[in-house]
């Protein structure tokens, strides 16, 4: 079988080398920078990489100085030394989970009086991921485990209509982290630019999913 020409190949779409989408989907335009006093990982599931309706590269580009870093079981010398690097204290943003020892993780340390009041000195940790995927990404990283946690409290209800949450009080990645991050510091002013650009992403998203139903019914009325 001979090779199809260039002109009649499929075409690949074209991604964006900084949010990774279809130039289609580019997220670029609607980042807006925020300095952040607190260290920000991301750790991303694998699964969620290609995600169109994930938030957390969103996230990523929008906070300055933030590292997000891909899978599922990581090694726990260089994830140990991500966390503490520059000398500050990881603090895992996680909710409370009775549970803990029915899934054979021990109790999480308790934060430090105190802790929170110097924000320079502490890194939040955030996992990317389902309910379950996240639960397994802490399952196996004995270095999770270990540090403190942060459970959000009193947050207002998510805008993240495009996607099914199992729970009333269940986050986006963006919203979680910019909740925790304006918690820690004690500026919910400061991170409302983010979450304004997340509202406009997932009115992106629906805009797509419209446009995709409109061309399927055009496509079945033909």
């Amino acid at each position: 079988m001979r090779p199809l020409p260039a002109s009649e190949a499929p075409r690949r779409r074209l991604a964006c080398a900084a949010c990774l989408r279809p130039a289609s989907a580019c997220l670029c335009r609607l980042v807006t920078p925020v300095q952040s006093d607190v260290a920000l990982v991301v750790l991303q599931h694998p699964l969620e990489v290609s995600n169109a309706k994930g938030s957390a590269r969103l996230l990523h580009l929008c906070v300055d100085g933030s590292e997000m870093l891909g899978g599922e079981r990581f090694d726990q010398a260089d994830l140990s030394a991500l966390l503490h690097a520059g000398a500050r204290t990881p603090v895992l943003l996680y909710p409370d989970t009775p549970d803990h020892a029915a899934l054979g993780l021990p109790l999480p340390p308790s934060l430090p009086p105190g802790l929170l009041e110097h924000p320079a000195t502490l890194r939040l940790v955030v996992l990317d991921g389902t309910w379950r995927k996240s639960r397994k990404m802490l399952y196996l990283n004995p270095v999770l485990q270990a540090l403190p946690r942060l459970p959000l409290r009193a947050v207002p209800p998510s805008h993240y209509r495009v996607r099914k949450a199992h729970a009333p009080d269940q986050l986006s990645t963006l919203e979680a982290s910019c909740y925790a991050l304006a918690q820690i510091e004690g500026a919910s002013e400061k991170f409302q630019p983010v979450l304004a650009a997340f509202d406009a992403f997932v009115d992106m998203i629906e805009r797509h999913q419209q446009a995709g139903r409109n061309s399927e019914a055009t496509a079945n009325s033909a």
